[in-house]
């Protein structure tokens, strides 16, 4: 598996991400990604199935140092009394002693930035992740994170997609050292059905999906690949055998349009162009 360096840590360049999946569904699913390759898997504690991962992990016999497992701390939980406490209570559902990536979800606008990443460096230091870092963080954000916090952020997690151009937040976490990890790759839906990806994947021996994701892993990101379907992982996993040329590179980067953010939460959303 391809992996990423950031800040000593090394980071499987695929993961599969469980967001908007049941219980039942993170059950069935993980096996056939386990089959197919996958170690790297994402979660969150809003997404309410870190237990569901752990069981599942557990179930198939996954050895704990094989796996690189991340999990985020909900912005309901950005207080000192409860930060801590959200983190243990997230260790014992996904049933390990600590995480390899702790993300702090969303900037949102109670808490001040400084002030989460005290909480987000007191745990690390307690054991609980091996490494940390943040999600939805504008530039400003990302700036005061990496200035405050007394251990690396290892990455910024955003929305990244060929529909929505975020070339200046990767130049700016570049510069810092720090990886882009993009979710919602597909784009909700869009991307598989993408007449320009369709006709490059065909080029290819690829399915549009599979262009999507190597777009993505071709740029340097830790990619976050998803499917309920157990049928469908392997061809998810499916996308190191392939390049895509520069031409194709540049052309699905020119697919971006100013409207093409999907995911914009009021009160825990920041300011995108700050």
């Amino acid at each position: 598996m391809q992996t990423i360096t950031a800040h000593g840590a090394h980071i499987p360049a695929l993961g599969l991400g469980v967001f908007r999946m049941s219980d039942e569904e993170v059950e069935k699913v993980v096996p056939a990604a386990l089959e197919a390759g996958f170690r790297h898997f994402d979660t969150a504690q809003i997404y309410q199935n870190e237990a569901a991962l752990g069981r599942a992990l557990q179930a198939a016999g996954a050895r704990r140092d094989d796996l690189f497992l991340t999990t985020k701390v909900w912005v309901d939980n950005y207080d000192p009394a409860k930060f801590g406490a959200s983190v243990d209570e997230s260790l014992d559902k996904l049933k390990v002693d600590r995480v390899d990536l702790l993300l702090l979800h969303w900037p949102a606008d109670k808490i001040a930035i400084a002030d989460q990443i005290d909480m987000l460096n007191a745990v690390q230091v307690a054991g609980k992740t091996r490494f940390i870092g943040v999600s939805n963080q504008n530039i400003a954000q990302l700036k005061v994170s990496l200035a405050h916090s007394k251990a690396p952020i290892v990455t910024n997690q955003i929305e990244l997609h060929p529909y929505l151009d975020q070339h200046v937040m990767a130049e700016a976490a570049k510069a810092a050292g720090v990886a882009i990890t993009p979710y919602f790759g597909m784009a909700d839906g869009k991307v598989p059905g993408e007449p320009l990806l369709q006709e490059i994947g065909r080029k290819h021996g690829k399915s549009a999906a599979q262009v999507g994701l190597r777009w993505s892993i071709q740029q340097g990101f830790i990619v976050l690949s998803k499917t309920a379907k157990p049928e469908r992982v392997a061809e998810n996993f499916a996308v190191f055998d392939f390049q895509l040329s520069a031409d194709e590179m540049a052309s699905i980067s020119k697919l971006a349009r100013p409207e093409g953010r999907l995911v914009s939460p009021p009160g825990l959303a920041p300011d995108w162009n700050a």
